[in-house]
């Protein structure tokens, strides 16, 4: 099929993942997916959440935001984080604690602000993928200092979407395509090639099985982009 933005069905956006956009933060990284941007930064805090008090181990979580101008339409200033922003903070943290041994992160905890500045479908993808970044920079000035070990980072993370669109299976939806999709998908991989999360949902028509198997093929392949664009970034930064 035909995509509006010319691609082919299992190509993605271009991507960029620029390591120290923020000069006077450590560990920060804006990600663009087409006309996706979102800014991830991580900072260590030397504590840890009271259920991990005595336990010497480190923690990981994430906090997902939409900034007013990122659409169209003005997004109302968040006093307090919306159901959706709870959500997508929550799955961003889960994904990002899948690369991290906490045991090996000693007693702190690395928060990782992932605000949208320009929305077009997958943030919340992309703020996996660039809050990976981010997570990795921390963990490397942590480990340049004595204080982490090398091996805390056990993996990379990184996720895309996919869809079926007018009977077709794609890679990447933009917003356009995401709001007309018969059924989409998100999916976090690691580059073992283990997922850590799947969130999947069918408008109106039951998906096959096989098709979802496709949906998960196409991710898979557009998430081993994204790691060698990660890989890239981190060289570079």
């Amino acid at each position: 099929m035909i995509r509006a933005d010319g691609r082919a069905a299992d190509q993605i956006r271009p991507v960029q993942l620029q390591p120290g956009f923020l000069p006077q933060h450590p560990a920060n990284c804006l990600v663009r997916m087409g006309n996706t941007w979102v800014l991830c930064a991580a900072t260590v805090r030397e504590d840890v959440p009271p259920f991990l008090l005595g336990r010497n181990r480190g923690w990981v979580t994430a906090e997902y935001s939409m900034l007013p101008p990122s659409t169209p339409d003005r997004v109302a200033r968040e006093r307090q984080a919306s159901g959706r922003s709870q959500e997508i903070s929550r799955l961003v943290g889960r994904s990002l604690r899948a690369a991290v041994d906490m045991t090996q992160l000693g007693p702190r905890t690395i928060t990782v602000d992932c605000d949208v500045l320009q929305a077009d479908g997958g943030t919340r993808t992309a703020s996996v993928t660039g809050g990976y970044v981010a997570l990795a920079l921390a963990v490397r000035q942590l480990a340049a200092a004595g204080l982490a070990a090398p091996g805390t980072l056990r993996c990379a993370v990184a996720a895309i979407s996919a869809g079926v669109l007018a009977g077709a299976p794609v890679l990447d939806l933009p917003y356009q395509e995401d709001a007309r999709a018969d059924m989409d998908i998100n999916v976090v991989m690691t580059d073992r090639g283990d997922l850590v999360e799947v969130q999947a949902t069918a408008e109106g028509v039951p998906c096959p099985r096989a098709t979802f198997g496709v949906l998960l093929d196409l991710a898979a392949k557009g998430i081993g982009e994204l790691l060698v664009a990660q890989q890239q970034a981190l060289a570079s930064a």
